[in-house]
């Protein structure tokens, strides 16, 4: 399967069933994410213990990139450290705009994403998520 296919493919599957898809009830960080050129909207919402994100979740509207992005990354990100969801960040952030990636194989399935940078215009879609998770991570929801 062409890397081209299988991006569709995973596109289409965390659009259609996004996982991690619902408030937490609990949560220790929490951000807002907006892309005004197309109407994407994310709320995210991570519990911190111990600096490990225990659970995260998003609630949201917005194209399928967007939902789809904001899917792999809180599946991914479930039970990591702060530290390894910064470096995550950074890795993934510089392959969407296509600057130079350092250790694909710590993003895993996440360099599926590496598809978006073919269309630049929906990158934004695509970092949505991935900013709010960042500003999260700065300002705490106390």
């Amino acid at each position: 399967m062409l890397l081209r296919e299988l991006y569709q493919e995973v596109i289409i599957d965390h659009n259609k069933n996004p996982r991690n898809f619902y408030k937490l009830d609990l949560y220790t960080h929490h951000a807002e994410g907006f892309n005004p050129l197309c109407g994407d909207r994310i709320s995210l919402y991570f519990e911190v213990k111990n600096e490990k994100i225990e659970n995260i979740s998003f609630q949201g509207s917005g194209c399928a990139i967007s939902m789809a992005s904001s899917s792999l990354m809180t599946e991914n990100l479930k039970g990591k450290t702060i530290l390894e969801a910064r470096k995550i960040f950074s890795e993934v952030h510089a392959m969407l705009t296509g600057k130079e990636v350092g250790e694909t194989e710590k993003i895993g399935k996440l360099t599926v994403l590496a598809g978006v940078k073919e269309y630049p215009a929906r990158v934004k879609c695509a970092t949505l998520a991935w900013h709010a998770l960042a500003s999260a991570m700065e300002h705490k929801h106390v």
